[in-house]
C-alpha cells in the first residue's frame, strides 16, 4: 500500500475508497450518495485528488489483497485497521465516519464487509453512532444501528 501522511487529504480519500470497495464493487447509489451529501467537498478533497487516490487504491488492492473463492478481492482486517489508523484527528474521524455511513447506507443493504469496515473504524476511533447522528439523516443512522452491536 502507498504511504500517506496521517490526516492528509490522501489518507482521507483512501478511507472513502476503502468504504466504496468494501463490498467488492462501487455501486451507482454510492456514487450518488457521494454527490448528494457532498462528501468530497465536506472532507476538503478535490475531485482530481479523490479520483487519483481511488485509482491508486485499486492498484494497491490488486497487489496486497486476497482473493476469495468467488474471485472477489478482499482486504484483510489488519490492513484495513492500518489504513484507518491514518486518520488520527478526532474531528476528521467523525466526518469520515459520517461519510462512511452515508456510503454504506446508499443502497439500503449493509454487506458483511461494509459492516466490518465501519465497525473497525468505530472501534479504533472510539466513536459511538450517536456521536455522528444528525437529525436530517436519522433513517440512515437507524439503518446502520446494528453496527453498534458488531463493534
Amino acid at each position: 500500500m502507498r504511504h500517506y501522511a496521517p490526516d492528509s487529504p490522501e489518507a482521507t480519500a483512501r478511507i472513502i475508497a476503502l468504504t466504496l470497495l468494501a463490498d467488492g464493487a462501487i455501486d451507482l447509489s454510492e456514487i450518488e450518495s457521494i454527490k448528494r451529501y457532498r462528501i468530497i467537498e465536506n472532507l476538503s478533497l478535490s475531485q482530481r485528488l479523490f479520483d487519483e487516490v481511488v485509482h491508486g487504491f485499486c492498484e494497491d488492492m490488486l497487489v496486497v489483497s486476497h482473493r476469495s473463492h468467488s474471485g472477489q478481492i478482499e482486504l484483510d482486517r489488519d490492513t484495513a485497521r492500518l489504513l484507518l489508523s491514518d486518520i488520527r484527528n478526532n474531528d476528521l474521524q467523525h466526518k469520515v465516519l459520517r461519510a462512511m455511513l452515508d456510503i454504506v447506507n446508499a443502497d439500503t443493504k449493509l454487506s458483511g464487509s461494509e459492516a466490518i469496515v465501519v465497525a473497525e473504524a468505530m472501534k479504533l476511533w472510539d466513536i459511538d453512532l450517536r456521536q455522528v447522528a444528525r437529525t436530517d439523516r436519522r433513517s440512515s443512522v437507524r439503518a446502520a444501528h446494528p453496527l453498534a452491536v458488531a463493534a
